[in-house]
């Protein structure tokens, strides 16, 4: 009997991240440190961008938002998400969503928790490699079972419709998590195959639950103009009667991810089972920041901020990728969404062609990367043998002088280990070319 055991308890596991984190900090690490830098932060850079709107650094509390908020959280902030999706992907829709199609939540994860609450006896579809959170979301909630559908590199992690359709049919799935773009291989579903997830769902009555967090950060669209958002809505035909859930929030598009504001747009039976979860699992998003949520929900302040965000990401995207590559890093699909660089590791020396030993090996150059194991979303630990030892997700959130730095870690971890070659890191940023000087083991 292990003393050490509160009885009553069983042990939680934490997220990847925050696994790396927690080993980080024990060595010292902080953001405050300028030693470090964390290429496993699943959060975006959160200060000014050229082109963007100003950040928000203050606010003024009404003092009757001192009390508790609705559970699914105040009406003109649930219609204001409710229209700025009308305006972006509906325009030409006569069913248009309302605030009776919106709930809030205090963030993502809370958001899909309350969804997951509400889910019935069911065989739920989610995909592998996905989002380090959902293996616990999935295991908590007994009433359905999780069913892993495994994603080939083949194929850029995307998953033809057939094949789709074949697993909702011969695995009788009534619902299908799916984080879009994907957390951590930054592939999207999206324009026909997008329109054809949402046909196909309303034709076998299976409900696609949309996590949209990263919808703003699309690399497929133009440079300039009118920025490319990809969202489900867009393909949505009746708002109360086709089973998409849409999940979304300040985090990631709008760069506030301590705010914890998320919101959720479902069809108007689902908003208020969600709602029945919530009044007994959180009890409703944080109430005075609410208000201040309007103005960024603003059409125009969120085109400009999305521009602003894919400029400084695409760069930031194609400078990662181009020092990966000259280490030797293989990327065998670029990221098209997210800010997440999938990186297999298979080519570099032993040990560090784990994903684990590559992170422990880089805490010694204090850089941070998630092991890409933590991605082989296993509720229970039903299996026992994992997929993605090899891998590695290397984020481009933070700011390029971060990246740059881990970067250059990475380059010493890695030059240990090959004794051959030293990288000079460019002196003038992203658009200069890395010079290289072989010199001798």
């Amino acid at each position: 009997m292990d003393k050490k055991k509160i009885p009553g308890f069983r042990t939680v596991p934490r997220t990847g991240v925050i696994y790396v984190m927690h080993k980080a900090t024990a060595l010292g690490f902080s953001y405050e440190n300028p030693e470090w830098a964390n290429l496993g932060q699943g959060a975006p850079e959160v200060g000014e961008l050229e082109g963007a709107p100003p950040r928000m650094n203050e606010i003024t509390i009404d003092p009757s938002r001192h009390e508790y908020g609705p559970v699914t959280g105040q009406v003109e902030l649930r219609q204001k998400v409710a229209d700025l999706y009308n305006e972006l992907y509906r325009k030409n829709k006569k069913s248009k969503y309302t605030y009776e199609n919106v709930s809030l939540a205090g963030g993502g994860r809370i958001a899909l928790t309350r969804l997951a609450a509400a889910l019935g006896n069911i065989n739920m579809g989610h995909f592998l490699p996905d989002y380090t959170a959902y293996e616990e979301l999935l295991s908590v909630f007994k009433a359905f079972i999780p069913i892993p559908i495994l994603l080939d590199p083949e194929l850029r992690y995307q998953i033809p419709l057939r094949h789709l359709r074949r697993e909702v049919l011969g695995r009788g799935l009534k619902a299908l998590l799916v984080s879009n773009p994907c957390n951590p291989t930054g592939q999207v579903v999206e324009g026909t195959q997008l329109h054809q997830w949402v046909e196909m769902a309303t034709e076998l009555r299976c409900s696609l639950i949309f996590d949209e967090f990263y919808s703003h950060y699309i690399y497929t669209g133009p440079t300039d103009g009118d920025p490319k958002m990809v969202s489900a809505a867009e393909y949505v035909n009746d708002v109360n009667e086709d089973p998409v859930v849409i999940v979304d929030g300040l985090t990631k598009n709008w760069r506030y991810p301590g705010w914890r504001i998320s919101w959720t747009l479902a069809p108007k039976p689902v908003i208020d089972t969600i709602a029945s979860a919530g009044s007994f699992l959180d009890g409703g998003a944080n109430n005075p920041f609410q208000n201040h949520v309007l103005e960024l929900l603003e059409p125009e302040h969120v085109i400009q901020e999305t521009v602003a965000t894919q400029r400084r990401f695409r760069a930031k995207r194609d400078y990662v990728l181009k020092r990966l590559h000259r280490m030797g890093i293989q990327v065998e699909s670029e990221p098209t969404g997210t800010f997440y660089v999938w990186a297999n590791l298979e080519r570099l020396p032993e040990p560090l062609n784990d994903g684990i030993s590559f992170f422990e090996a880089g805490l010694e150059e204090k850089v941070i990367t998630v092991p890409g194991a933590f991605f082989d979303v296993d509720p229970e630990r039903r299996r026992s043998s994992g997929r993605y030892r090899p891998y590695a997700r290397i984020s481009f959130g933070p700011k390029m002088e971060t990246l740059e730095k881990g970067l250059d870690a990475l380059e010493r971890v890695i030059n240990k280990h090959r004794g051959q070659t030293i990288v000079v890191p460019p002196a003038n940023g992203y658009a200069a070319d890395v010079e290289k000087t072989t010199i001798e083991s």
